[in-house]
């Protein structure tokens, strides 16, 4: 089993891309495909002790940038390294992709080279939540914008099938994202979303509240792309004002650096649970095959844990056990697989 790396992906790339795969390689013994242009990879690869290790390069000579139209940009460029890596996946000469570099772009391809698993009306970006019993899965955070209840119901089939196959939760606890716990909460899309899901084999405990995220009341959390999006950017947005504002008011006394350095350990540890580096990217579900979205910001580590995050989903049966829970819902959007549905600007 090889994972293809789109190396040319990310803020970073391919200094960190590449210093990714190699801790990959090492520390997981993955076998490894860097997608890119070939002279620059051999010349970041040189800077490593990459000897004994299984990467091997498959030339690309173009890459779609940041701000790019993805959709005009996959189908008019071929040779681009997303493109080419995912054509990999498609050939059966990689089990998975992973790329850090323009999310619609990596969507976009996804959905015109291996397209959509039989039965699924929209792929889902998923993502891993931190909270404060561990991680929960939610999705969609940004490829569909605009959903229909059916949408909502095929992620959390979907949603389900990952946390159970591929993150080993048992039985996992779903739940729709809305403004109140009760049933007669919410929109028109999530009112009859909640009685879609009631009549699904999920274990669906019912709505969930924007709080309930960080506190871990659900295993899988459904909602559409527009609000997704918004709540995890928000809550990127609040954590990062409190490491700021934290960090101000130790520096103004120093009883408070005193004891800032007494709780160092502490304060580490807590930043490793809400570390997205340790999960390293964002499934996309629903598609006929593995596909993880990085973060752009990706520095080594989360591309190394992306790649760990690829294999496991590779080796799992969850496309297998997508396809069997969505194929007994009825069609509704008549969605071609000229766009795939999915709003790949987000």
């Amino acid at each position: 089993m090889k994972i293809a790396l789109d190396a040319m992906g990310g803020d970073f790339a391919p200094a960190e891309t590449v210093g990714g795969a190699i801790q990959a390689a090492r520390e997981y013994q993955i076998d490894l495909i860097l997608v890119g242009d070939r002279p620059v990879l051999e010349s970041e690869l040189a800077k490593h002790r990459a000897d004994g290790l299984s990467l091997e390069i498959v030339h690309a000579d173009d890459v779609i940038r940041m701000g790019e139209q993805a959709v005009q940009s996959v189908r008019s460029r071929p040779q681009s390294s997303i493109v080419v890596g995912t054509r990999l996946v498609h050939e059966g000469r990689a089990a998975a992709i992973v790329s850090a570099g323009h999310s619609g772009a990596a969507m976009a391809a996804a959905l015109f080279v291996l397209g959509r698993i039989h039965g699924v009306e929209r792929p889902a970006l998923s993502i891993l939540f931190p909270g404060e019993r561990g991680w929960s899965l939610v999705l969609d955070v940004g490829a569909n914008v605009d959903c229909r209840p059916e949408y909502l119901t095929q992620f959390a089939l979907m949603g389900s099938a990952y946390a159970e196959h591929v993150l080993g939760i048992g039985r996992p606890r779903v739940g729709l994202l809305s403004n109140g716990e009760e049933d007669t909460k919410g929109n028109q899309l999530t009112r009859r979303a909640h009685q879609l899901l009631r009549e699904q084999p999920l274990h669906f405990i019912g709505n969930v509240e924007g709080r309930d995220l960080p506190m871990g009341a659900a295993d899988v959390v459904v909602c559409d792309g527009f609000v997704g999006n918004v709540a995890l950017k928000t809550a990127e947005g609040v954590a990062e004002c409190i490491l700021r504002c934290l960090r101000d008011e130790i520096g103004k006394s120093w009883r408070f650096r005193l004891a800032a350095g007494l709780l160092r350990p502490a304060f580490r540890q807590v930043k490793r649970r809400m570390d997205y580096e340790e999960y390293g990217g964002s499934p996309l579900l629903g598609v006929n095959g593995a596909v993880i979205v990085a973060h752009g910001r990706s520095r080594a580590k989360a591309i190394k844990n992306a790649l760990r995050m690829a294999r496991e989903a590779a080796l799992s049966p969850v496309i297998d056990v997508i396809r069997r829970s969505v194929e007994s819902l009825p069609a509704t959007s008549g969605v071609t697989a000229s766009d795939g549905g999915v709003s790949t600007e987000s």
